[in-house]
């Protein structure tokens, strides 16, 4: 009849774009997982904090200047990242008999995979194993900074019931000293503009080597103060970035880093020997079985205990 009714349009659904597209037109922008500041991987070549790797191997940076590179995120002075590869081959292996060679020795005789053995090796590195270079870095650049005389820094650990962090070996003494840090510090003698805290420490050995003869500054505590006098005489470091290195953990990892290099070595030379499973030499160990009125609980006294809630 030519009447035509009012209607009103539906609404046009949107189509998303394309997610990809948009990516990569810069309409949208995807919020990141975590952040990356020292290497990066998404161009032509490999950037370790910004250097080119083709760049680091034509000027031959090695290992202490990639570490600079991709730990501290420095170009550091030739001599400080000598070193750190120093420390790395003074730190590489120490014998068998130590806890982490000896846990890593374990696995590889139980048929355990190479990563799992180095694992295992590494697991005990801590406060009493290769793990006092924080630790001892921290508390004599405390000790230092807050004027305490060495006498007052041995005074206020031994009132506290602490051990000083790199202080004392098992089996080096004053009469047998430890070759490894006597490398170090006449590498830092040489090379470094100043070993203020190295001087510090010395004079606090004097005195804890008068009490016993193997209370000599090791060579955790070495790594860890000459690490603190290179920071801080090189002029690549700001105070807060020396704190922020102390706090954070950064020099136990030169420990870590160096050691693997021996665990490694003894993993594969017991795969090589084809050595069976280790197990200990029963006379090695002390049995010290709980007596049997240790171990036997009388009637009364469980009642007494239940009364108390145990």
């Amino acid at each position: 009849q030519g009447i035509v009714q009012r209607f009103e349009e539906p609404e046009v659904p949107s189509i998303p774009a394309d997610y990809s597209k948009a990516l990569a037109s810069g309409d949208i922008r995807k919020p990141t997982t975590f952040i990356c500041t020292i290497s990066d991987d998404s161009g032509e070549e490999l950037l370790y904090a910004g250097r080119r790797l083709s760049d680091v191997l034509d000027r031959r940076m090695g290992i202490g200047g990639v570490i600079g590179l991709l730990w501290f995120k420095k170009e550091l002075p030739d001599y400080a990242a000598k070193f750190i590869e120093l420390v790395i081959q003074i730190v590489a292996d120490h014998g068998p008999a130590v806890s982490g060679a000896h846990n890593a020795i374990v696995a590889s005789c139980a048929g355990k995979d190479l990563i799992s053995s180095l694992c295992s090796g590494l697991l005990t590195i801590g406060p009493r194993f290769g793990g006092a270079i924080d630790d001892a870095a921290r508390e004599f650049k405390r000790a230092q900074e807050t004027g305490l005389a060495p006498e007052q820094f041995v005074n206020e650990m031994k009132r506290k019931g602490i051990n000083i962090p790199g202080i004392g070996h098992k089996i080096k003494s004053v009469k047998n000293p430890d070759k490894r840090v006597q490398l170090l510090i006449s590498y830092a003698r040489a090379h470094f503009p100043s070993t203020e805290l190295l001087d510090y420490a010395l004079l606090v050995e004097e005195l804890t080597t008068a009490k016993k003869g193997n209370l000599i500054l090791n060579v955790d505590g070495c790594i860890g103060i000459l690490f603190i006098d290179l920071m801080s005489s090189c002029g690549a470091f700001s105070k807060e970035e020396i704190d922020e290195v102390v706090r954070l953990g950064y020099l136990n990892g030169l420990f870590a880093l160096g050691r693997s290099i021996g665990l490694i070595g003894h993993i594969l030379d017991q795969k090589r020997l084809g050595s069976r499973l280790y197990r200990h030499p029963a006379e090695d160990i002390a049995y010290m079985m709980p007596s049997e009125e240790e171990i036997q609980c009388k009637p009364s006294d469980r009642i007494e205990d239940r009364q108390k809630g145990v």
